[in-house]
């Protein structure tokens, strides 16, 4: 099997003019192309190639177009990187807290203001994000080029009569030809980089600055082309239906996870590590008492991180009894203490089994085949259950499982995909052909009645599913053409 392709970098674009004329009232702006960039690896599934192809690797990472890879430990949990790999928020209003206030997503999501579109799919946009999720769509939505109108805060210096010079920060609108993207996926905040296009009281023409995209303020993004892939998150996050409905608490004795999975990111709330000694003979009380204060700061992250309002479940997953134990004290204690958010919602509450209490476990309780049937409905569960088809595809029937973009291409080119598995992550590559060529792919395999499953970058799935170059395919029949292609190449090669 050939090596995989490192992932495409984002390197931070150089200083340039900006073709892109102003936002006007319709109409709008759109984007130049980059500079050509390498694309995504081809690897494809070896005859008789069996197990998992691509083991855990460390923590997820998300690449800003300013080239700065963001870690990102409220996912990396998620994933796979080694437990204590870094920090997680353990206080609400750490990380993510800046929309509603709570754990969760509620009803509300993403407004869709205005969408002034033209025939040849160039035009704006008028977006107010609500959610901090919601700032994951924008950073998925933003392309360097793009035309971008927000309002935002610049330093102005002033000269008075006398000749002093002082300095205000004035509030004021830009609209900036967008250069560089930054996304903390920690803090949930958004900063585009890019220059002055339209006049301004305050701010010259051509002149750098960087706008800093909140939760409930609008925002114009105006585009060249605005593809069927971009269309469809914008139709997402506007969609109520797209709630975030399932929470987990991943736990073992002395370390617990509480972990909130949205449509769009998986997000760790908590983190409670206890020291637990160990039982003594004749002598277990301090083991007791450690485990006794372990579970009842789970239960404080419980109450204070999930809305009941809005999930429909949570996950209990952990080795041996631990689980059980655990939910036997919290209902012991809610009961003792008329405690009726728990008592009210015990019917959510499940018990599933996992390896460890390690945030990696996560995906264990997600693949539980008692999770998937009570969460059938949900977007996370069905990319995971997508990817462990793909699994068990590679493992019985290696020439129906295909993945890298040249033998999925191929594959297409027959009709034979049946499920086309591919990550959010290729459609911010900055070359403008190399993304093009994934949203026809999205396009063509739609057309031949297949089904594509677009993958979080922030989710443990996703995650995964960028070991194998971002982009598989699930085929409907075997295409043993590929792979007599790949036998003979590698013949000529020997």
């Amino acid at each position: 099997m050939e090596p995989r392709d490192a992932p495409p970098a984002y390197p931070r674009a150089a200083p340039r003019a900006c073709a892109l004329p102003a936002v006007t009232e319709r109409g709008g702006a759109g984007r130049s192309p980059a500079a050509p960039q390498e694309g995504a690896g081809t690897l494809r599934v070896r005859r008789g190639a069996a197990g998992d192809p691509a083991r855990a690797r460390g923590g997820a990472r998300v690449a800003g177009a300013a080239g700065r890879p963001l870690v990102c430990p409220s996912v990396r949990p998620a994933g796979y990187g080694p437990a204590g790999s870094s920090p997680q928020p353990s206080l609400p209003g750490q990380a993510c807290r800046r929309g509603t206030g709570r754990g969760t997503r509620g009803a509300a999501r993403m407004k869709l203001v205005r969408k002034d579109l033209e025939k040849d799919n160039a035009g704006q946009v008028t977006l107010i994000p609500e959610e901090p999720e919601d700032m994951w769509h924008t950073y998925n939505l933003l392309q360097v080029g793009d035309s971008l109108r927000a309002s935002t805060i610049r330093k102005v210096q002033t000269e008075s009569s006398t000749g002093s010079v002082g300095s205000n920060r004035i509030r004021t609108t830009l609209t900036l030809c967008v250069e560089t993207i930054d996304f903390d996926s920690q803090a949930c905040q958004l900063r585009v980089k890019g220059t002055n296009i339209q006049e301004n009281e305050y701010v010259k023409m051509g002149a750098y600055h960087t706008i800093e995209l909140e939760p409930n303020r609008q925002f114009t993004l105006a585009k060249k082309q605005w593809d069927s892939v971009v269309l469809e998150r914008i139709e997402q996050a506007c969609d109520p239906a797209w709630s975030a409905d399932v929470a987990a608490v991943v736990m073992q004795e002395g370390l617990a996870h509480v972990c909130l999975v949205t449509p769009s990111m998986t997000l760790t709330r908590a983190k409670v590590e206890v020291n637990i000694p160990r039982k003594r003979k004749g002598n277990c009380s301090q083991h007791d008492r450690a485990l006794e204060r372990f579970y009842e700061q789970v239960v404080q992250a419980i109450q204070r991180h999930i809305n009941f309002e809005v999930v429909k479940c949570v996950l209990v997953a952990s080795p041996g009894f631990v689980r059980e134990q655990f939910c036997d004290y919290m209902f012991q204690q809610a009961v003792k203490t008329d405690n009726k958010l728990l008592l009210e919602n015990r019917s959510k509450f499940l018990q599933v089994h996992s390896s460890s209490g390690h945030k990696y476990a996560l995906k264990e309780a997600l693949c539980d085949p008692a999770v998937t049937s009570r969460l059938s409905d949900t977007k996370a569960a069905g990319e995971v259950k997508a990817l462990d088809d793909f699994y068990k595809m590679l493992q019985h029937e290696p020439d129906r499982a295909f993945y890298g973009l040249k033998h999925v291409e191929k594959a297409n080119e027959a009709m034979a995909i049946d499920t086309l598995l591919i990550s959010d992550e290729l459609f911010r590559h900055q070359d403008v052909a190399t993304r093009a060529r994934y949203v026809k792919l999205v396009d063509s395999v739609r057309e031949n009645m297949g089904t594509v499953r677009i993958f979080s970058s922030l989710h443990v799935s996703g995650e995964q599913l960028g070991q194998l170059t971002g982009v598989a395919a699930i085929l409907r029949f075997p295409v043993a053409e590929l792979s007599d292609q790949e036998d003979e190449s590698s013949s000529e090669e020997d």
